[in-house]
């Protein structure tokens, strides 16, 4: 269950890297207000979505405890971002302060996982 675990814990990983660095492609676009939310933003938070779903099944299923608050303060994170990023998807730009909120929200999501013990 361990090696399932991990491998899981690297793709949602790739999920956070796709996110954040689809977001950080655009910075100079944001500067100029041009940027976009990409494919690989959207792609890159479903699979958070997805695998972080599967990481609690797992962990849950393997007899780990899970700290549910911050598994919910994590998912409010990611609902919200998805929620942005599908919705202006097909947008020619996105205003600075919704394109910047993805970034911060994402980096804020980050530092939970991390810190959050």
């Amino acid at each position: 269950m361990d090696v399932l675990i991990h491998l899981v814990v690297g793709l949602h990983i790739i999920g956070i890297a796709s996110l954040l660095g689809g977001f950080l492609t655009q910075l100079k676009a944001m500067g100029e207000g041009t940027a976009r939310y990409t494919p690989a933003m959207l792609h890159g938070a479903l699979t958070m979505l997805v695998t972080g779903v599967a990481l609690v099944g797992l962990n849950q299923a393997d007899g780990n405890t899970v700290d549910n608050v911050k598994i919910g303060v994590k998912l409010a994170l990611l609902v919200v971002i998805l929620g942005l990023v599908y919705v202006k998807r097909d947008d020619e730009g996105v205003g600075k302060g919704l394109f910047a909120l993805v970034g911060g929200l994402t980096t804020v999501n980050v530092f939970i996982a991390v810190l959050w013990t």
